[in-house]
């Protein structure tokens, strides 16, 4: 599999060198001279110098091949513009592309970049899911179709609490899909009764995940 990695910062070089320990085929784009430099001294001949946000750099380093092109820069202007050139001229299968805002996640996403990485947002996740008895957690993004997966904590002050799920007045495109109740874990029903205690897993838009926290829980 040939890969394209755009910025030789410090994510860079460590993708760049995992991927080849892994025994892929890789070409590491900096635009930065002095450390292009530096990064050579490690890779040899698997670093170009060049701006990976123009197609003739890009052209230059095969993208027409390439299997992935992963842009890690420390812009997210650049992301995104490596990763659409990488699709638009050159029918790349695959982009990925680190961002640094999380407030851009969704932006990328929109304009077609396949796999956006967020650290921020990964940290985030961690530290909510270190916190003991928080009653609303985000467990996992579903990047390709925007969408999140979270679970709540049912408590006797829940608006639904006691409630149907076929009652209750959920967010459009929401899905209970789990119920984790004492030692049991059971796919509900609209039948299926919400009680005090429930740990309820829900899919749900990442747009839609406040009301929906504020829906199941009153004191997130």
């Amino acid at each position: 599999m040939y890969n394209i990695v755009v910025g030789g910062g410090k994510v860079g070089f460590y993708l760049t060198k995992q991927l080849l320990e892994e025994g892929h085929e890789v070409l590491l784009i900096e635009r930065n001279p002095e450390k292009a430099n530096l990064v050579s001294d490690t890779f040899g001949a698997v670093v170009l110098t060049g701006d990976g946000a123009e197609a003739v750099t890009l052209a230059s380093a095969g993208a027409a091949r390439a299997d992935v092109v992963i842009a890690v820069t420390g812009e997210d202007e650049d992301n995104l513009v490596v990763c659409q050139t990488a699709r638009q001229k050159f029918h790349v299968a695959k982009t990925i592309a680190r961002v640094n805002n999380p407030k851009n996640e969704q932006l990328f996403r929109m304009l077609g970049v396949d796999v956006t990485v967020s650290q921020t947002n990964h940290i985030l996740h961690l530290i909510e899911q270190s916190i003991p008895d928080r009653p609303f957690l985000h467990l996992l993004s579903l990047r390709h179709a925007d969408l999140a997966m979270v679970e709540a904590r049912i408590t006797d002050e829940s608006v639904v609490a006691h409630k149907a799920i076929g009652e209750i007045d959920l967010p459009v495109d929401c899905v209970i899909a789990a119920i984790s109740r004492g030692n049991h874990v059971t796919v509900p029903t609209a039948a299926t009764e919400l009680l005090p205690g429930d740990d309820v897993i829900a899919v749900t838009r990442v747009d839609q995940e406040d009301e929906l926290r504020r829906l199941l829980c009153t004191d997130c």
